[in-house]
């Protein structure tokens, strides 16, 4: 307890932290406050930068590398390699690392010095002289360890060897290190000895290209011969918590395991929803703008933040990029909140459910497919219906998620996620998609080839191009555009008036595969559709508007099964998705075991974005991950039932029964006393939980027998998450009668409020 009060008062004595933000040089604009558009990417080494230094034959022939048009050579790799070098220390650099991202969650990186000896002959004799360098086979690939990232079988623990290879696509950036020195980070992918990828983003660009050449494709075929390559947009809103870190590290459960394991629940928690774009504390926006400030300098655009639903609950947003560099600044965004919020004396937590009874967090992630001009092909445009390209484009993804819509779960499933997913503030394991009412007008209407049906019914509105117009009936006040269609936050994928927002992907996870898995899918179909085409048109030059709308419609028809417009946590819709023949998977063994069909591997197989060995390596992955989640959540909670929780009732129970026997030692009747009542009732709630923790361990025991992976996911999702459910319920039960100055770790409302 005394421990709790110090962490309490900790907080709130604690002096803010204060961080000036950058003003100009008094010599050129006063001392006014840099804009951000000033300092956006100061710390990133831009296409710009690199065009500035370089000589214009060296910078084409990068610059078509990075287009996919010339492989690099070594001339260009050193030109471009002492460039970042000098400009990196000029920030203070003195250390460069490939930044790539494992199979496990997080980024990794090994740091190695500019440092390095020359040596030369002074009167006869050799010596080393210490010079800066970065040689352009340095930049371009690196050597760290594979024997310890998950590899899923491709590698064994004796076999050591791995690269990372720069990936030119995304740019280098400068982060600030300890002492006033920096490093030079290179986005890279990694590879193993034999070539399989080891990490996230090789398989991300491999999709992010298929997608690229089904679509030109299409596109030429539909007579548009302009565009050279189709660019994966994505957009990921990040949802976490901010606790204080001195409570945070009195819970043994939230420090290894991300979420409490056990907590009665306040008597105030999310019920007034009045946390909800509500103020900010002065704490956590202090945190917010410290970290916006790095992660502009890095080049992130971040656009967005508000509170969330959940107390101490909060969400970023940014703009909207190429969905490789996408991710990577997804991943800078998470490391860079979680580094921010320990200067502030703050954690953040990104488990998707850290908090029992209250709303979790998820990663939004807004997907869309846009041309190397810039168009975006799913923009619907003022008349969605005499847009054939928009239609084509759109049905090519329905079609992707019809087919592939288990897959699609696969890739979002976690034992963290499962505590989330259909848990009435996350969407259910059915996917489908929502296109709002609008839109799904259109569709039918295009289906059963009929003019499409005004939604506009009230008088006062006025139809205007692209939606209509409210009339607030209050003079002072302008008339507002709405949009086309509604949002469906239930959906787990929804159209969101030019894209897709894919709802379900957990927070605490990497949008790579999930986006790679998409864009995957919708090359397949994309390609299945422009094999359609150029069959019907035969020998004339592009598809004739007809045979495009043909498609349209058999489309239309084949998908409608997956589209729902309703509430997706309602048990109606779980019955009628079942009588659609859609899928309902609740548990992650289940959901990781759709990697393995056929028809699913196919679709990464075959067009060449994971090898099969890939594949099955990405599943043993998971399903490990999945186990050993179980495992050290279990564990945990066994421990801190063992060693916190019952010695602490023990202590509360014989405070209790000292009373009791000094009221009996005076004469006085004890039957009726408080004390007595309260401790046969402690004493009947502690044998419940001494009995469920036993019940834990002979299932942990039952599961660490087990030495196939497949058959212990199957019983760690099974057994453990209810015998973890057992002691928690009476664990919970008992915080509600032990005296406060028992309980060994800080409640619910210490950590939320």
């Amino acid at each position: 307890m005394n421990a709790r009060v110090a962490a309490a008062s900790a907080a709130f004595s604690r002096p803010p932290r204060s961080v000036e933000w950058p003003r100009a040089s008094p010599a050129t604009a006063g001392d006014n406050h840099v804009l951000v558009s000033e300092i956006f990417g100061q710390n990133v080494f831009t296409l710009k930068t690199l065009e500035s230094v370089l000589p214009k034959p060296v910078f084409a022939h990068f610059v078509n590398q990075v287009k996919g048009l010339a492989p690099i050579d070594k001339p260009t790799a050193d030109a471009v390699a002492h460039a970042a070098r000098v400009w990196a220390m000029a920030r203070g650099a003195t250390h460069f690392s490939h930044w790539f991202q494992p199979q496990n969650g997080t980024t990794a990186e090994k740091h190695d010095s500019f440092l390095t000896l020359k040596t030369s002959v002074n009167n006869g004799l050799e010596e080393a002289r210490a010079i800066d360098a970065l040689s352009g086979s340095q930049l371009l690939q690196s050597e760290p360890d594979a024997s310890s990232f998950p590899s899923g079988g491709v590698r064994s623990t004796f076999e050591a060897r791995g690269y990372t290879i720069w990936d030119t696509s995304s740019p280098m950036f400068v982060r600030a290190g300890p002492h006033g020195t920096a490093t030079l980070f290179i986005p890279s992918v990694y590879i193993s000895f034999n070539g399989e990828a080891l990490d996230e983003k090789t398989t991300l660009l491999r999709s992010c290209d298929a997608l690229s050449v089904a679509a030109v494709r299409l596109l030429r075929i539909m007579g548009d011969a302009d565009v050279a390559r189709v660019r994966t947009t994505l957009g990921t809103e990040q949802e976490f918590f901010l606790v204080d870190r001195g409570t945070y590290r009195l819970r043994p459960d939230l420090k290894i395991t991300g979420r409490t394991v056990m907590g009665a629940a306040p008597p105030k928690h999310q019920q007034l929803e009045d946390h909800y774009f509500g103020k900010m504390p002065s704490r956590v926006i202090a945190c917010m703008s410290e970290c916006e400030l790095e992660l502009y300098k890095l080049g992130v655009p971040i656009k967005t933040r508000h509170n969330e639903v959940a107390p101490n609950q909060f969400e970023v947003a940014p703009i909207f990029e190429d969905a490789s560099v996408a991710v990577d600044h997804n991943l800078l965004l998470m490391a860079t909140l979680h580094e921010v919020a320990h200067r502030h004396g703050l954690k953040v937590l990104f488990h998707e459910k850290p908090f029992k009874g209250i709303n979790g967090s998820g990663k939004h992630c807004n997907w869309s497919m846009a041309t190397d001009s810039g168009d975006n092909l799913l923009d619907p445009t003022a008349n969605p219906e005499k847009n054939p390209r928009f239609l084509l484009f759109l049905v090519a993804v329905l079609d992707a998620v019809n087919r592939h819509g288990a897959l699609l779960r696969a890739t979002i499933a976690s034992a963290s996620n499962e505590h989330r997913l259909g848990a009435h503030e996350a969407p259910p394991g059915i996917v489908s998609v929502f296109l709002g009412d609008h839109l799904a007008e259109v569709l039918d209407a295009v289906a059963e080839g009929r003019p499409v049906k005004s939604l506009v019914a009230p008088s006062h509105q006025a139809v205007r191009l692209g939606g209509t117009v409210l009339d607030l009936k209050v003079a002072s006040l302008p008339t507002i555009a709405r949009d086309l269609t509604d949002r469906n936050r239930t959906s787990p994928f929804a159209f969101t008036g030019n894209k897709f927002e894919f709802r379900a992907v957990g927070s605490s996870q990497s949008p790579s595969f999930p986006t790679a898995v998409l864009n995957a899918a919708v090359a397949e179909s994309l390609t299945a559709i422009a094999d359609t085409l150029e069959a019907r048109k035969g020998g004339a030059a592009t598809a004739s508007t007809s045979d495009v709308m043909d498609v349209v419609q058999e489309l239309i028809k084949t998908t409608k099964r997956i589209r729902f417009e309703g509430n997706n946590y309602s048990q109606e819709w779980a019955a009628e998705a079942a009588r659609r023949g859609l899928p309902n998977i609740k548990s992650s063994p289940v959901a990781f075991k759709k990697l393995l069909e056929p028809e699913h591997m196919n679709v990464l197989v075959k067009q060449g974005i994971m090898s099969e060995a890939e594949v099955k390596a990405r599943y043993h992955i998971l399903v490990d991950k999945y186990v050993k989640d179980q495992m050290i959540e279990a564990n945990t909670v066994k421990d801190m039932v063992r060693t916190r929780v019952l010695p602490g009732v023990f202590s509360f129970s014989k405070g209790l029964a000292e009373s009791v026997a000094a009221h009996k030692t005076a004469g006085i009747d004890v039957d009726s006393l408080a004390e007595k009542r309260t401790l046969e009732r402690v004493a009947g709630m502690t044998t419940k939980l001494f009995d469920a923790a036993d019940e834990l361990e002979r299932e942990i025991a039952a599961v660490e027998a087990l030495a196939d992976e497949e058959a212990a996911a199957e019983m760690a999702g099974r057994v453990l998450t209810v015998a973890i459910g057992h002691v928690r319920e009476a664990a919970d039960a008992l915080e509600a009668v032990v005296g406060d100055s028992h309980w060994p770790f800080p409640k619910y409302a210490d950590l939320l409020f």
